[in-house]
Formats: C-alpha cells, structure tokens, sequence
C-alpha cells in the first residue's frame, strides 16, 4: 500500500521449508559478466532490515545470490500448472525465477524476495532464464505507480544489470540483460493448487492450505456461510475477497495487466508479474496490453471477470478436500465484494465522502460516461477533479455536487500542471533515455514523483 515502510531489523524466517520437498526444487543461480546496480528499493528494504547493506553487499545477496543469514541455503523454484489464456498447462513452474528469501517485516508478516531473469531452473522449457533490461525497468515503473495508486502489488526490490546481450522477438535484439527481485507477500498461485488437485496429491493439498492460512491470514467466512469451519472453505472466502478488491483496484487505476492466468495469481491477493501491461491512455473497456492477446480475453472491462473466472478455477481444485457447495458459496459473494470494493476505492481517489452504495454507483457511471465522450483516462480525470482544477460538467457534475470532500486536497502536487503518468509514449521517453543515453535520471525522476503522488493520496480508505 502507499503507507510509508516501517523500518525494523532483520528477521529471517523460512517456514516454507515445510513445504519444500514438494513444492520446489533446489536451482542454482546463473553466474552473469558483470553486475551493475541500478535500483535499490531502500523505502521496502528498511522495513525487512537490509537498508544498512552496502553496494556491495547488496550486489553479492541479490546479484550473485549469496545466501542471506540464517535463510534458504539454497534456492526454491517452485512447481505449479495453470491455465493460460483459459488452456490448461501443466509443464510450467519457475521458468526464470526462485524463490531466495523469507523474512518477516515490522508487522510481522512473513515476506518473500523472488527472482527474475535468475537463469534456467527445470521448468525453463526452452527459454534462456534471462530478463532483459527494458523489463526489469517496466517492472520497477508498474510496481511504484500501483503502489501509490493503492493497489496491493508485489515491489521492486532490486535490479541489477548482468552484462549478456539478449535476443527476444517482441522488441529489437540484442538488448541489456538484468537480474530482479521482488518483495511479495508470499509467492503461492492458484495454480500451486491446480498441480496438486491434477496429481491427486490431497495431503499436499491440506498441507499448502493450512500454510497459507497461517502465512497470510485474513477474514473469517460470513457466520451463515456453509462449511465456514472447513480449511479449504475458510481459505476460498478469503481469496475472493482479495480477489474482488485486486479487481476492483485494477479498474480505478485504469491499469491493465495483460495476462490474468492462473498462474500470476498470487493467493494472497497481491498484483504481480508485469510483462505487457498498459496505462489507459483514454477511457476504454475495450483495451488490451497483451499483442497476443487476440480475442480481448484480458482487456480492461474483462479483467474482474477474469479474475473471478480464476477464483473459480481455485474452487475446482479445493474440491479434493472439500464438497462443491460451500465453495460455490464463496465463489459467489465475488460481485458484490467486487462493487464494494469499487466504490470505496473511486470515492477514496476523487477525494470524497461516499454517500451509500446506491449514489457511488450512479457517481461511478457518470464518471466512467464523462471520461469516454472526453476521450480522457483515468489518470487525467482524477488529477483534474481531485484538486479542483476543473469544474466538473454534466451529469458527473450534477451527481458530485452532492459530495464532499476529504482532507488532503490541498496537497502541492495537485496545483501541478498534470499528473504523473504511465501511458506508453512516457515509459517509451525513459526507457530511452537509458538505452540510447545510458541516462537514468529521467526513471529516477518519475520515481520521485509516483511517490509523492502515493503520498497526495493516502492509503485507500
């Protein structure tokens, strides 16, 4: 979220291990020419106790993979199926990636740090392991505009360049090459259930349940929820209503991530693994981020069906412990936590007092009408209403006219001429800017002032 990391020593705590025999198997990370740093996220390593690293040391646990103290020994890349575009697919895991650390925070939640671009584990297929540059640049950009646009996302945590040239077909070759790793509240997929409910591995099954019951902990079902008691029905209510707001925050960001398989959907809620994603550069429930993304499956407007859709499919997969109904109980408060969830995060960013399920609904249609015939995004809309640079026009006008606002609207960044903004042309100019100049002020730059946006804001409400 956008509340400001608190700083706390360092905990290591690996209760995976639990799980490891049958979850993951031990990699070896690639050796790379040479490691030059060029981003460390010290706002998310002061609040896991790593901030005081040197460079050094910092490229020696994160570039070289040199075990943290009292941590993994080894490496983990994990084992999971998926559906992929709505096609089953049972010969993925971590391609490109491990898991190297978990550690608790200030709040004593446990943490992972992930990899990406680590070199080639026995799920690589025919892939090289490797992360190019752009995309390690794309991933820092996504996760610090989602975080302060409030969306519960994985962080960048470090991204190091390796020295390779690397050749990829969806953007000109050879390109730089990187090493990432990203802070995540856990790395567990509805598709590590998927693998096992494919396997009939049902002690397995009960045992990764109670792991995530434990580790991410969250809402008890409705007390008239059938089966409210069971593991595996407990756990269900708690993914869709996480589900339901990840939803909810995706469409009041006006972000599209561009592939919602069932394998990037992490079981704590938390958005992550951006590949093609877009900003709306104009209202469109139409829009696709993904090139291959032919039929719209992931467009803009598709996405909570999307995620719902992948609920379902966790749903499927419980039922080697439990039986289809209480499940489908679950499975079915889906939309009405997604539309409360998305009236409270679009009052929450137009800066309003919300004034009932029944008005914020109506408000929200206006808005959405109001930014397609102006053929605006969301990005410019808010900015133009949150600080009042623009009186608001025709029925939107009419309905938030009966709002009133909250404190913060006063913040300085609201008098600037335009907001921060992702649109394609914007991570194009930075990406620039590195690649042709070797000039990384102007990603620095956007950095600073994603975060200030995160803190006009607050977190949502």
């Amino acid at each position: 979220m956008t509340a400001e990391p608190q700083a706390t020593d360092y905990r290591a705590d690996t209760p995976i291990t639990q799980l490891a025999e049958w979850l993951g198997d031990s990699v070896s990370p690639a050796e790379f020419p040479s490691h030059d740093l060029r981003f460390r996220n010290d706002r998310w390593a002061a609040a896991i106790g790593l901030a005081e690293l040197s460079d050094e040391q910092w490229i020696a646990h994160f570039g070289r993979f040199e075990p943290l103290p009292g941590n993994l020994p080894e490496p983990l890349a994990l084992r999971y199926h998926g559906h992929q575009f709505r096609n089953y697919n049972p010969d993925i895991g971590d391609g490109r990636g491990f898991l190297f650390a978990q550690l608790r925070d200030s709040e004593t939640r446990l943490l992972d740090l992930g990899t990406k671009g680590s070199g080639q584990t026995p799920y690589s297929r025919e892939g090289d392991g490797r992360l190019t540059l752009k995309g390690g640049v794309r991933e820092i950009l996504a996760t610090e505009m989602l975080e302060a646009l409030g969306v519960y996302t994985s962080k960048t945590f470090s991204l190091i360049e390796t020295g390779e040239s690397l050749y990829r077909g969806d953007e000109p070759s050879p390109t730089r090459s990187a090493v990432m790793v990203r802070l995540s509240h856990g790395h567990i997929r509805i598709g590590s259930f998927q693998r096992l409910a494919a396997l009939r591995e049902t002690d397995q099954m009960a045992q990764l349940v109670e792991y995530c019951l434990e580790n991410y902990p969250g809402n008890a079902p409705p007390e008239d929820a059938p089966g409210r008691d069971e593991p595996g029905v407990v756990l269900m209510h708690q993914v869709v209503e996480r589900m339901a707001d990840l939803a909810a925050s995706y469409m009041v960001a006006g972000f599209v991530h561009g592939v919602l398989n069932t394998d990037n959907m992490n079981i704590s809620g938390e958005s992550f693994d951006y590949g093609p994603w877009r900003w709306l550069p104009k209202w469109d429930p139409g829009f696709t981020a993904a090139y291959f993304d032919h039929s719209g499956l992931y467009s803009f407007g598709r996405q909570p069906e999307a995620i719902h859709w992948n609920c379902a499919q966790l749903a499927i997969a419980l039922r080697v412990l439990v039986d289809s109904d209480p499940l489908i109980a679950a499975l079915e408060r889906f939309g009405e936590l997604y539309q409360q969830a998305m009236t409270r995060r679009f009052t929450w960013r137009l800066g309003v007092k919300s004034l009932g399920p029944e008005d914020d609904v109506a408000l929200i249609a206006a808005a959405e009408t109001y930014m397609r015939e102006a053929e605006i995004g969301p990005e410019t809309f808010f900015f133009r209403h949150r600080g009042g640079q623009e009186a608001p026009a025709g029925e939107f006008g009419e309905f938030l006219a009966r709002y009133q606002g909250v404190e913060g609207d006063d913040d300085p960044l609201w008098r600037e001429a335009a907001a921060p903004s992702l649109v394609i042309d914007e991570v194009e100019r930075i990406w620039d800017a590195i690649d042709q100049n070797d000039d990384w002020d102007p990603l620095t730059l956007q950095i600073e002032r994603i975060r200030l946006l995160g803190k006009a804001l607050g977190n949502p409400a």
